[in-house]
Formats: C-alpha cells, sequence, structure tokens
C-alpha cells in the first residue's frame, strides 16, 4: 500500500525559500534568547525598586524582671532572638529604653521587627505580609533615598497573611504594576527585591521552583515556590517577572537554620490583589462559601473510586443548607473542576471559592459513581466566626501539625471501624508535635480526657489549651493506643 502526502502550498521562488530559512533562523535565535538567562537584571531594578520599601515596627513588651540587658545601637534592652540582636534599630523618635534595674518588677520595652513592602498606588498605598505588622504598635517606612513616613493600617488578613498600610506622601510616588500569576510557569525567572536582615534594597534572583505549594499553615495556603534567595526580612516584598510586574508577595522560606537554602515562598498576586482591593474599600474581606468538607485524593482513594489517576477534592462532608447542599453536591463526590480550572490538588479548591464573588453563579465538575456531572452552584458568603469552610485540613499553627476529618471512607482505608476523632495529616518538622511523637496517620481521640468527635469538638477543645503549658492526647497508632503529652507554645 501506498501513501500519498500532499499539500496545498504553490511552488516557491528561491526568495521565498531565503525569506522562509530566515524566518526560522531568527525564530531560534529568539526562543535560545528567551531561554538563556538574561545579562542583567539592572534595568528591571533601576525601573522598578523604588517601588519597594523597608518596614519597621515598634512594639510595647513587658521584660520579665532581673533579666539580662544589652546595649544594641546604643540603646539598653533586652537580648531578642537572632534577628533582632543583630539588626535591631533605636526607636525612631528617640525614645530609650529603661536601664536595667533588679527590683523584681516587669519593665517596659520597645521591640523592633523589620520587614519589607511594595507600594501599589501614587497616593501611598503599601501591601505588605501580616505578620510583618502584626501586634505594632508603630509602623514606619521608610524609602530608598532614606526618607520616612508613619503608617496606619487600613486592613489586614490573617488568612493569606497580607495587610495594606498607607502614608502620607508629599508627591506622587512610584508604584508597582501587577502581573498574572496565573500565566507563571515552573523555569520563568523571577527577581526579589527587599530587606533581607536589614540590608536595604537586596536584589536576588532565581526561577519559579513550583507552583500551589502548600506549607499547613492555613485553609488558603497556594504559594509560589522560588530558589531566589529569600531571607528573614524580606517579607512583605515584591517578586518580579523579567517585565517589571509583581507576580507574588515573598512572605516564607523552609530552612532548618534561618537562612536561606533556595526554597521560598511568595503569596500569588492574583490572590493578593483580590484582598488587597477589598481591604482598600471596606478594610476587611469577604469571601466566598461552598460550604464541603474536603480531603486529599491519594492513589489508593482514586482507585477505590475508580479514577484514572488522583486529583480533585473529595466531598467527606455537606453542611446543611449550604451552597453545595442546595445545589445537589453530595457526599463521596470528588470535585475536578470548578470554573473551568481543574483541582490538580484539594488545597486549591478553597483558594478559588474564597476569591469567587458571593453571589455568583459557578460551574462545579463532580466525578460521582464513575461519570463526570455539572452542577451550578450559586455562592455564598462565608461566615466572619473563622470557620475555614471549605477544607478539611485544620491548621494547629503553634503545634506543628495539620489534622483533618476522619470520613467513612478513610476510616474503612485505614481499617479503624467505628472509631472516632481527626487524622493528623502533617507533622512539621523540630514542632511541639514532632518532639511528642506524633506522626503522618495518628488518630487523635482525646484533648486533655475529653473525647473527639469531629473536627468541630477538635477546635473546641483545643481552644480550651490556649493557655495550657502541656496537653494530653490520646492518639491511636494502627490497633494500639497511647497517651502523648505536647508542649503548647
Amino acid at each position: 500500500m501506498r501513501i500519498m502526502i500532499s499539500t496545498l502550498a504553490a511552488p516557491r521562488s528561491p526568495l521565498a525559500l531565503f525569506m522562509a530559512t530566515f524566518s526560522l533562523l531568527m525564530a531560534g535565535l529568539l526562543a535560545q534568547a528567551q531561554a538563556a538567562p538574561p545579562a542583567s537584571f539592572a534595568d528591571l531594578v533601576s525601573s522598578h525598586g523604588d517601588t519597594v520599601v523597608n518596614i519597621y515596627t515598634t512594639q510595647t513588651v513587658k521584660a520579665p524582671p532581673g533579666h539580662p540587658q544589652f546595649n544594641f545601637n546604643g540603646t539598653p534592652q533586652q537580648m531578642p532572638d537572632l534577628f533582632e540582636r543583630f539588626f535591631g534599630r533605636p526607636h525612631p523618635k528617640g525614645k530609650g529604653l529603661p536601664a536595667p534595674h533588679g527590683n523584681g518588677k516587669p519593665r517596659t520595652q520597645q521591640r523592633t521587627s523589620l520587614g519589607s513592602g511594595v507600594i501599589t498606588s501614587a497616593d501611598g498605598y503599601i501591601l505588605t505580609n501580616n505578620h510583618v505588622i502584626e501586634n505594632a504598635d508603630e509602623i514606619y517606612v521608610r524609602f530608598a533615598n532614606h526618607k520616612e513616613y508613619e503608617a496606619k493600617i487600613i486592613g489586614r488578613d490573617k488568612m493569606t497573611d497580607i495587610a495594606l498600610i498607607k502614608i502620607e506622601p508629599a508627591g506622587k510616588l512610584p508604584f508597582v504594576k501587577l502581573g498574572n500569576s496565573d500565566t507563571l510557569r515552573v523555569g520563568d525567572w523571577v527577581v526579589a527585591i527587599g530587606n533581607p536582615f536589614g540590608f536595604e534594597q537586596t536584589v536576588t534572583a532565581g526561577i519559579v521552583s513550583g507552583k500551589g505549594r502548600t506549607l499547613g499553615g492555613g485553609a488558603y495556603d497556594n504559594f509560589i515556590q522560588t530558589d531566589a534567595s529569600i531571607n528573614p526580612g524580606n517579607s512583605g516584598g515584591p517578586l518580579f517577572n523579567l517585565d517589571g510586574k509583581m507576580v507574588g508577595i515573598n512572605t516564607a522560606i523552609y530552612s532548618r537554620s534561618g537562612g536561606n537554602i533556595g526554597i521560598g515562598f511568595a503569596i500569588p498576586v492574583n490572590m493578593a490583589k483580590n484582598v488587597m482591593d477589598q481591604l482598600q474599600k471596606s478594610g476587611k474581606v469577604t469571601r466566598g462559601w461552598l460550604g464541603v468538607r474536603i480531603q486529599n485524593v491519594n492513589q489508593d482513594i482514586a482507585e477505590q473510586f475508580g479514577m484514572e489517576r488522583p486529583y480533585g477534592a473529595l466531598v467527606g462532608q455537606v453542611e446543611k443548607d449550604s451552597p453545595a447542599d442546595k445545589a445537589g453536591i453530595r457526599q463521596g463526590d470528588i470535585i475536578i473542576r470548578f470554573k473551568d480550572r481543574e483541582i490538580s490538588e484539594m488545597p486549591l479548591l478553597p483558594s478559588l471559592v474564597a476569591q469567587t464573588a458571593v453571589g455568583e453563579k459557578a460551574m462545579v465538575t463532580v466525578f460521582r459513581r464513575g461519570k463526570e456531572k455539572e452542577i451550578s452552584v450559586t455562592i455564598g458568603k462565608l461566615k466572619d466566626n473563622g470557620d475555614l469552610g471549605d477544607v478539611a485540613e485544620e491548621e494547629t499553627a503553634s503545634l506543628g501539625m495539620t489534622v483533618q476529618e476522619l470520613t467513612p471512607e478513610l476510616a474503612e482505608s485505614l481499617q479503624l471501624g467505628q472509631a472516632t476523632g481527626v487524622l493528623v495529616a502533617n507533622v512539621q518538622g523540630g514542632s511541639p508535635a514532632a518532639m511528642a511523637g506524633l506522626k503522618r496517620g495518628d488518630l487523635i481521640t482525646e484533648i486533655n480526657q475529653n473525647p473527639v468527635v469531629d473536627m468541630k469538638t477538635f477546635g473546641k477543645l483545643l481552644a480550651q489549651t490556649k493557655n495550657d503549658r502541656r496537653i494530653l492526647l490520646l492518639v491511636q497508632r494502627g490497633a494500639s493506643s497511647r497517651y502523648v503529652v505536647i508542649k503548647n507554645k
């Protein structure tokens, strides 16, 4: 059998062939240029560096009586942690700290923290991390030209660790242009500018190492991972793409030593913009609500539900009279798409729902009994009572672990029978939970000898231990149970 291949192209002249060859050559050179690192980031820094500011805050604290005092920058103060020890600074208005004394009475002191921020408007709005300005009594902003302003808080959002502050400048300020973090690709070049360890206007570069990273810090974790050098003090500073547009807010690092090891995390600018706009308008954030408790879909669960690969968010519980309940989403559904966005991993769903406007109709695709089904849901409003709403994993940051609902499916797969409690989903290395011996897959059945029935009772009981130095847990691992004492920071 002969296979004939034909085209509709007309015969080419020598000039046409030359032009075609030249075009292919130029396309190849352009592709090489795009793939190679730029010769210099100097133009980007020169154009956009002035949009980055240094933020330092002061907080009044009570020092324990008789604690040794040390003198830094001409100001007597209590020995702080490593970061503050080397890079603390005196109060800008000259308010010194009291001299050491030993009369047994607590002393009032001022503690200084450093961070970064980025100007988002000509009239002085500045975006930063919530943890940079949290609990601050006074906030000061320092520009690249060393000019300083006192700032006020417009709004803060603990859930995403984003804060918006405002200064009153004498004239118009340069401000950052926002990019589109959804179009970032793993391998793209990025540039970070900030205030690491007090070294002002420090510039580092790297690539996007990953997207959609979760750190166990909250319901809306969705970080950009980068190997651009990020250190303490970079928090709140911008992550730029090569077009000079901000694509993220540098927020955290993964490190056992406290220094950079090439694993840094930034909040995607698309999430930050949504929060920033709401803070600027009303000083608070309103989030969309679906009304489901979900869990991750691993390989075992995917096989049990007849899926070709593990992805999506398994619905373990549908709250009564919630948007999901009214729309017909059921327990056991696996949500695989939300508004045409594939749910590659479970934590992506709460983030997408939260950014959806209240009252908006959203198309949700679920995998149910081997078939896909599209369901239209009218998004509700997440209550302001701290309920995380559309997530099964609940964060216990001070203990260094995350837990999740024990659904009937999980109980069956783990051969737990009729047991009740919450499952340990993740344990951070070196944390109080890790030191107590807790591991992923442990079932917490009691807190301080009170039974843990579900996530709701877990949250209530844990809240009651806020002032406890130690917490007694009853933990089931496999067929055996044991008591564990965990230190509460």
